[in-house]
Order: structure tokens, then C-alpha cells, then sequence
């Protein structure tokens, strides 16, 4: 019985010694570590970009690039823990660390440490309160010195406004908005689809109408003959000499030029078949061009023919090149009346 109690003693006694031997370096305390050599490490620290406004839920991130010189080397194990409440003076402050990522990079002479900590905030007060992160420590060891030399780095503390979800009591929430607080906006993102969508329609329908009722080349197949004659004709229509008969001459000549670009030799009412075969979109105005050469007859070589146009032979003259010209664009002209406008 003694024997056996002997053999237990002792295993308590290895088994603490193995205990104490196997000590992860991060259970060390702190306070009872040395400081860090100046010249050793390098600290560059982005902390939020605002101290004031945090309320219960939201995330504080703090930006760490830490570059330490060998042979000291960072003990991993004293990286923060995630989920680990921080305390003040042995009572949780109600913040923890909800995410840590640490990279690390090799430059030589020492290593970089990219520490990225995320902090959030559980607690909520009835009037504004200072908070803090706590500052952090951590641990490096000095590899090649004979006794494992461990010193702490400090990492300084954060502090902010902790803000009350709403002032205590009744009150107006909008009497009530924080000068921190930006104004609530409502997403405008289908708004700002409909004004784009809209505009490009209107564009394009300006175009379209430019494109239609435009009197110079400004897009393609808007410099043709007819466009030309038609800048002419309408010039002529706004003189006071419109209805003269050299006006007039002026203006069937214009059109015969047009007509013979555009045909590719001289067109009379005999050839005019053979033109509409060659020139299909100028067949919905066969009706215009027949009148048209029975107008020049009457002008260059039958002053007493009838021509049947009820109108001034200008205006009439107007509107029938515009209509030839729409023919010229690929577009279907509207019908020829005497109420019509130029």
C-alpha cells in the first residue's frame, strides 16, 4: 500500500513537471514581462476615422502593420482570441473580438505583421459614455539568446463615445437626430435606371427627328440630291418673288437635277416605270412624280396646260421634294394635301 501511494506521488509529481515544462509562452503574465527594446519593432496603427456615435452591434476595425527585426520572432499564441470579452479591472466592458486575420511577410532583415482586428460592441448605455479598446500585449521571443529572452509589445488603446440607441424618455425622434448621425436616405438606385432609360429614349428620338426633318448633312444619307434641293426650294418659298415664274423655273429645275442624280439619266413620265423599278421607295409618291412632270410641261413648254395643283406651285413644289427626300432616306413620306405644312 505504501509502495503504490509512492508510485502516485511521483506520477503527480512528473506529471505537473511535464505541466509547467509545456507551458504555452502566451499563459505568461504580461505585466511581469520586460518591454520590447526601442529599435526593435515598428508599429504603424489605423484606428477607426470617427471616436463618436458607436451603438450596440456595430464593429470596430483597427489596422495593425507590425515589423519586427531578428532574431526576436512574434509567439502566435499571444495574438488575441476571438470571442474572448475584454474586461476593466476584472469586470467585462462588453466588447470582444468578433474577427482577427494576421499575415505575415518575410523582408530579410525581419518580418512584417499585417494584423487586421475587429471588435463589437455589446453594451448599450441611456445617456452618451466613454469606451475604450483595451490596449493588447503581445509576446516576442529572442531566438537565439540562451535563456528563450520573452518581451511584450504594447499595443495602445482606442478610445470612443458609446452612444444610447435613443435619449431617455419620451421625446420626438425628430427633434432627436445625433449632428454625427448622416440624414437616412432612401435608395434611389430604380429612380437613377428610369432617368437613364428615359434619357437615352429621348436622345434617340431626337436623333430619329433630326434625322427625319433635318435640312443639312449632318448624319449619314442626309447630303442627297434631294436634301440639297429641297434647302433650295424651301429658301426660295420664303422670298417675296416665291410665286414668279422664274421662281418657279428655279425650282422644277432644281428638281429635275435631283431626280436625274438620282436616276442616273434624264426622267420623264415615259422612263418613270423603269425609275420606280430601280428606286422602290420612291413608288408610294408615283401619284406626286406624275403630277410633278405634268407641272414642268406647263412651266417649260405648255403655259396654258393644266397641271391640277390647287395650291401656289412653290409651296406645292416644297412639299413634294420633302417627300422625295424622306423617299431618299429610307423613310415613308406622309401623303401629299393641301392642308400639309412644310
Amino acid at each position: 500500500m505504501i509502495k503504490l501511494m509512492k508510485q502516485l506521488l511521483c506520477a503527480c509529481v512528473l506529471y505537473v513537471s511535464f505541466l509547467s515544462l509545456s507551458m504555452p509562452v502566451y499563459a505568461l503574465n504580461s505585466e511581469t514581462l520586460p518591454d520590447v527594446k526601442t529599435g526593435v519593432v515598428s508599429l504603424r496603427i489605423k484606428d477607426p476615422t470617427r471616436e463618436v456615435g458607436y451603438t450596440v452591434g456595430d464593429v470596430l476595425t483597427r489596422h495593425l502593420v507590425i515589423t519586427i527585426k531578428k532574431p526576436y520572432k512574434l509567439i502566435d499564441e499571444s495574438l488575441p482570441i476571438i470571442g474572448y470579452e475584454k474586461r476593466y479591472r476584472g469586470q467585462p466592458i462588453g466588447i470582444d473580438l468578433s474577427d482577427i486575420k494576421h499575415n505575415s511577410k518575410d523582408a530579410g532583415d525581419a518580418v512584417i505583421h499585417d494584423l487586421t482586428l475587429s471588435y463589437q460592441l455589446w453594451t448599450s448605455k441611456t445617456v452618451v459614455k466613454p469606451g475604450a479598446l483595451p490596449a493588447e500585449y503581445l509576446h516576442l521571443i529572442n531566438v537565439e539568446s540562451k535563456g528563450k529572452e520573452v518581451v511584450k509589445l504594447r499595443i495602445p488603446s482606442f478610445e470612443f463615445n458609446i452612444s444610447p440607441i435613443a435619449r431617455f424618455g419620451q421625446i420626438k425622434i425628430e427633434e432627436d437626430m445625433s449632428k454625427y448621425q448622416g440624414p437616412l436616405l432612401l435608395d434611389n438606385w430604380p429612380e437613377k435606371q428610369r432617368l437613364k432609360i428615359l434619357l437615352a429614349l429621348l436622345a434617340f428620338s431626337l436623333l430619329g427627328l433630326l434625322y427625319m426633318l433635318g435640312k443639312y448633312s449632318w448624319l449619314p444619307r442626309m447630303g442627297g440630291p434631294f436634301a440639297k434641293s429641297y434647302r433650295q426650294i424651301h429658301k426660295l418659298s420664303k422670298t417675296s418673288q416665291a410665286n414668279s415664274p422664274e421662281a418657279i423655273q428655279k425650282a422644277v429645275s432644281s428638281m429635275h437635277s435631283a431626280l436625274n442624280f438620282t436616276a442616273g439619266n434624264s426622267l420623264f413620265n415615259d422612263n418613270l416605270e423603269e425609275f420606280l423599278a430601280k428606286k422602290p421607295a420612291f413608288y408610294s409618291i408615283k401619284g406626286e412624280l406624275q403630277q410633278f412632270f405634268t407641272l414642268s410641261n406647263q412651266v417649260f413648254f405648255e403655259p396654258n396646260a393644266k397641271h391640277n395643283i390647287s395650291i401656289a406651285p412653290i409651296q406645292w413644289l416644297a412639299r413634294f421634294c420633302r417627300h422625295c427626300r424622306d423617299c431618299e432616306r429610307g423613310l415613308i413620306p406622309d401623303s401629299l394635301s393641301p392642308d400639309s405644312k412644310v
